[in-house]
């Protein structure tokens, strides 16, 4: 079975108030956490690829490492702002391939670019280089970025326009779109 490249950001795992702040569709951590984990599983297998584009947890009052050990795939972090408490209770070699504040992969013969942050400018952007970030959630109306980056090709791996589950390329430009239709920004 061929090897897929999944994307995700700012799953925010243990954090109770990321569920208003982003109007999740949850009633608590641990149905949040659970359904993360659960939609995560049943898109990535064990020989995927899954690029964490940061805010992995925060405030989480549980363990991230059997979270880490129960999700498929190989995984690495790419490092967003709050990753930087909950790194320092794991050895990140036992759960991660790669931790790096930034990183530029190919997926297939499209040229990314990873970073937690999103950016106006990239390596190879002129070319036709991708930039998959997180970092803005859902909160289209209220941030400019998601209109500066509207026109550009950059995608936001945010779960919270991802249906919570991580995602390849083509989904990603799939829920760009949907996401500006949906927030009236068409």
């Amino acid at each position: 079975m061929a090897s897929v490249i999944f994307y995700t950001a700012d799953l925010h795992l243990g954090h109770a108030n990321i569920i208003w702040i982003c109007k999740r569709p949850f009633a608590s951590i641990e149905e949040m956490n659970r359904t993360l984990v659960k939609n995560w599983n049943n898109v990535v297998t064990d020989n995927d690829t899954v690029y964490i584009l940061g805010d992995f947890a925060y405030r989480s009052a549980v363990s991230m490492k059997p979270v880490l050990k129960n999700l498929n795939g190989v995984k690495h972090l790419i490092l967003g702002n709050h990753d930087f408490a909950w790194i320092k209770n794991i050895k990140l070699e036992e759960y991660f391939a790669s931790v790096s504040p930034m990183a530029e992969i190919n997926d297939g013969d499209t040229r990314i670019t990873l970073c937690h942050y999103p950016m106006l400018s990239w390596n190879r952007m002129a070319r036709g280089a991708v930039l998959i970030h997180g970092h803005i959630h859902n909160n289209g109306n209220e941030n400019r970025a998601f209109t500066i980056l509207r026109n550009m090709n950059a995608y936001n791996a945010g779960v919270d326009v991802n249906g919570f589950t991580p995602v390849t390329l083509e989904q990603l430009k799939a829920n760009k779109e949907k996401f500006y239709v949906d927030a009236g920004n068409a």
